[in-house]
């Protein structure tokens, strides 16, 4: 069975996880989470060593914040371990359970594997955190993924949503959970092309506008907080709450000009309100830093501002109104948000994924941006863990080495059906070049029984053809009696063969081919 083959992006961010599935000629947002298409950048270990990401580990952590990892994204590049209870973790390792964790369900949910991966990451991370992203691909079991910058997916995005004219420069303004990005781009015939370099500020986000919020909330609770236990366990639990609910006003104050935060600590119980204008004065000062950013990266592209076309904002928190308001008041250049920020670069992503695919050839990249086009079904049933009914989609390249980690499988030949013709698959590979072909003059020795048998009977032929020419020269007469006398066995002393004429003798069986 053949199915439209389809590729994914992957966003992981600092505190949310966003992914995309490209098929059909378009992207789509996949639904990650029960609460909404992303999911917690989080990840739980259990007493048993398992590993819990996304929601299950946003409940798990409520009641056992020391086994619960989060913003594990900030730390890529340091060697410190992040402790989950007594166990030492990199943040490479937690990247790969929450990317292994989001291909899996994406799989699953899809019945089949993807056709590509391409996962984004900040613009100015160097090639040591690229290389141990890369790590971190490799211990989810993912091979062969497509890297994009997180500007350029958001671009690619907004390309494949408004007509953009080849030459056209857009400015990216990502400002996502915890770190945030500026870069240039100008549109090319076939993508993005960045400009100068990339600027950006690895530990400021949206993370940093939660504790705002939560310096304010204790303000307000005139020192009850700092009476509170930090080692008990319900403290550890009404503080997780307490923040989640601080979260939840910041992000509800992007609609509503005021909000109000439920407090309920062991020692304190009430509600605080919180309006937008007592929020703004707290995040203005960060928002004006990365403004700052944003300057230097178009200073560094070349371009002048006015020749701006657009600025793209992207990213959860730049849903807050006080973002666009000072961009455009900063820069005078429109300003384009997406409706949806936080799939914005996983968009994008997925985008790049199919765009990889369809190059490496039609067969794995039907839905590609080139166009849909067959993929081969695996003649095996349950072959190489399909869609439940053997149609695993097969292809050039091998693309199936991006997709979900599983166990190696042999390569065996699958009985002819009976109904219907088998479809095409790739030919076989070449001998590995571990195992040396013998040269074509070469074969098999044969068995040395059969060389001493076909000698003797060879020898047994000479002696009677000898015999019968002795005979004939000495014109001596063959009776019938001394004909059926002749020997049959090859094997018989020379000394038994009669001297009837060379045609009635047995000629023996006959030389091995390979003697």
């Amino acid at each position: 069975m053949t199915t439209t083959t389809y590729s994914i992006g992957i966003d992981l961010g600092t505190t949310y996880t966003a992914a995309a599935v490209y098929r059909d000629g378009a992207a789509h947002a996949f639904l990650l989470g029960s609460r909404g298409a992303t999911v917690p950048s989080l990840v739980f270990l259990r007493d048993d060593q398992a590993v819990l990401t996304g929601e299950a580990a946003e409940r798990r952590g409520m009641v056992e914040p020391t086994r619960l990892a989060r913003e594990f994204k900030r730390r890529v590049g340091d060697s410190a371990p992040i402790m989950l209870g007594q166990t030492p973790y990199s943040a490479e390792r937690l990247m790969a359970a929450l990317l292994q964790d989001v291909v899996t369900a994406v799989a699953t949910r899809e019945g089949r594997d993807p056709a590509h991966v391409a996962v984004s990451h900040p613009a100015n991370w160097g090639p040591f955190k690229i290389d141990l992203l890369s790590h971190g691909l490799d211990l989810a079991g993912l091979r062969d993924v497509t890297l994009v910058t997180e500007p350029e997916a958001a671009a690619v995005h907004y390309a494949s949503k408004e007509h953009i004219e080849a030459g056209s420069v857009v400015a990216v303004y990502d400002l996502g959970g915890g770190t945030f990005d500026a870069a240039v781009l100008r549109k090319t015939e076939t993508g993005f092309a960045t400009l100068g370099e990339p600027e950006g500020i690895e530990r400021l986000g949206g993370i940093d506008f939660d504790e705002a919020v939560l310096a304010y909330v204790r303000e307000q609770l005139g020192g009850k907080v700092e009476e509170l236990d930090g080692r008990d366990p319900s403290v550890r639990v009404a503080m997780a709450r307490l923040r989640h609910e601080c979260v939840q006003a910041k992000e509800a104050l992007s609609a509503d000009s005021e909000t109000t935060i439920a407090v309920a600590l062991p020692n304190v119980h009430t509600d605080i309100r919180l309006t937008r204008a007592e929020l703004e004065p707290m995040l203005r000062p960060a928002i004006a830093e990365t403004i700052e950013a944003l300057r230097r990266a178009i200073e560094r592209s070349g371009v002048p501002t006015d020749r701006i076309d657009a600025v793209l904002l992207v990213g959860g928190s730049s849903q807050i109104p006080l973002v666009a308001q000072m961009v455009t008041s900063a820069l005078g250049r429109p300003v384009a948000a997406d409706a949806h920020p936080k799939n914005a670069v996983a968009l994008g992503a997925a985008v790049v994924a199919a765009r990889e695919a369809a190059a490496r050839g039609p067969a794995v990249a039907a839905g590609a941006p080139s166009g849909p086009a067959p993929v081969a079904a695996d003649p095996q049933p349950g072959g190489g863990g399909g869609d439940g009914a053997g149609g695993t989609a097969t292809g050039p390249e091998g693309w199936a080495t991006a997709s979900v980690p599983r166990p190696p499988t042999t390569p065996t030949t699958a009985a002819a059906p009976t109904t219907a013709a088998a479809p095409a698959i790739p030919a076989a590979p070449a001998a590995p070049a571990h195992r040396p072909t013998p040269p074509p003059d070469r074969r098999p020795a044969a068995d040395p029984s059969r060389r001493r048998l076909a000698l003797v009977a060879a020898a047994a032929a000479v002696v009677a053809a000898t015999v019968t020419a002795f005979a004939f020269a000495s014109g001596g007469d063959d009776t019938p009696d001394q004909v059926a006398a002749t020997p049959t066995d090859p094997t018989a002393p020379a000394t038994t063969a009669s001297t009837a004429p060379a045609a009635t003798v047995p000629a023996g069986p006959p030389c091995d081919a390979g003697s």
